[in-house]
């Protein structure tokens, strides 16, 4: 007999929330990160060149540029396309907030691209009817850690002159058809959040093989101008100028040594992540009241998120009072992401509206992420298992 539901009354399955995603930091960051700490530079140092050369060596690009978060990432990249106003950019629907948010930074208009049905990803052939004569960029959001369909992106993109983005955030680690994530795009954006696949506590990167948009990014990270603190002093001189209108979106000497020590384990904790994956895939695989996202077989999965979908025909209940459910048995449980389009700013200000983009509406009234981290252990992938058993077996239609 299966035990109460702890929303109503019962045990729980654990005693302590199981957190959706956190970072991992081990004794030779917190070394890493003191050896800084001690030094002479703490901003402006040799430690973020070192950070950007070992991460564009990672991806396989020719130049990195640190800074101090995902978002700064994203605007820094429409800055170096010249995003302004009248410009278009072709974003998905389902990410989060900031890849829209950047293009309006630059007073450009985000276009919504709805995405594919079994995976989330932007689809292509809704990037083609969305483009207009003002169209300048497309933005393609790795969702979950499943990179895009570059190939058709890429096809898309040069047959019409516009610049093909990735918003990589989600898949660091990942690959597609044998490349990297971070070499796939003309600028491919990274985050370095805590729950991110490795994190300098707050910071991002962006990736790109341009020398010219490199270096305009270099400049609109340091308020627009042309040398920093360390260069000046390496050069024995005092002048600078300011060339563009930029930001302080620096990212410090402390955490590009924390981004280093976290580097040379990325790809074990990816694979990890992959491992935990393939528990919950062969777990599920006979719940007709869930599903996980569709996986291509040309790829490789770098798992930031795992996100099912519920068969909300085969419940009793909505996707919310499962969410509730699980989350009252331990299980830190969240939704990725509310589609963009339908923010009360973007309504406002942009005129969409619900039915933009029907897929990825219908799809956000489903989906749940599930926790998974490299640090999780295969006790906490079963108590995740046991939990939405226990949750949809309660709430199943059929019992």
């Amino acid at each position: 007999m299966v035990s109460p539901l702890a929303i109503d009354g019962g045990k729980p399955v654990r005693s302590t929330l199981l957190p959706y995603g956190r970072q991992s930091v081990d004794e030779d960051d917190l070394q890493a990160v003191v050896e800084v700490l001690k030094s002479d530079w703490l901003t402006t140092g040799p430690k973020v060149e070192e950070f950007e050369k070992a991460f564009a060596t990672y991806v396989g690009a020719k130049y990195a540029v640190a800074v101090s978060s995902g978002t700064a990432a994203l605007h820094a990249a429409m800055f170096a396309l010249g995003i302004g106003p009248g410009d278009e950019v072709i974003v998905p629907p389902m990410t989060f907030a900031a890849t829209a948010n950047a293009v309006v930074f630059q007073k450009g208009k985000p276009v919504f691209a709805d995405v594919n049905e079994n995976t989330l990803l932007i689809d292509p052939a809704q990037v083609e009817a969305k483009i207009t004569p003002h169209t300048k960029a497309v933005i393609a959001v790795d969702y979950a850690g499943q990179p895009c369909d570059y190939d058709a992106l890429r096809e898309i993109a040069n047959r019409h002159g516009m610049t093909l983005v990735a918003d990589a955030c989600h898949a660091l680690g990942g690959t597609y058809k044998g490349r990297r994530v971070g070499a796939l795009a003309d600028l491919n954006v990274f985050s370095f959040h805590p729950v991110k696949h490795i994190t300098t506590g707050e910071g991002g990167m962006i990736t790109t093989d341009n020398p010219e948009f490199a270096q305009r990014m270099l400049i609109f990270r340091n308020h627009g101008i042309t040398t920093d603190h360390h260069q000046r002093g390496q050069q024995c001189s005092w002048f600078y100028e300011m060339l563009d209108l930029g930001y302080n979106y620096r990212l410090t000497d402390i955490q590009c040594a924390l981004g280093m020590s976290q580097l040379p384990k990325l790809s074990e904790w990816v694979v990890r992540r992959q491992e935990i994956a393939k528990r919950y895939d062969a777990a599920f695989v006979k719940y007709p009241a869930l599903k996980p996202l569709e996986v291509r077989r040309d790829i490789s999965h770098a798992y930031h998120l795992y996100v099912i979908k519920l068969n909300l025909d085969k419940l009793r209940v909505d996707r919310s009072k499962v969410f509730n459910a699980l989350r009252a048995e331990g299980i830190g449980v969240n939704v990725h992401y509310i589609p963009v389009h339908l923010h009360p700013f973007y309504r406002k200000q942009f005129g969409t509206a619900p039915e933009d983009c029907p897929v990825a509406e219908n799809a956000y009234e489903r989906i749940i992420s599930l926790p998974i981290f490299p640090v999780m252990s295969n006790e906490d992938v079963e108590d995740v298992v046991i939990a939405v058993s226990k949750v949809t077996s309660e709430y199943c239609k059929m019992r």
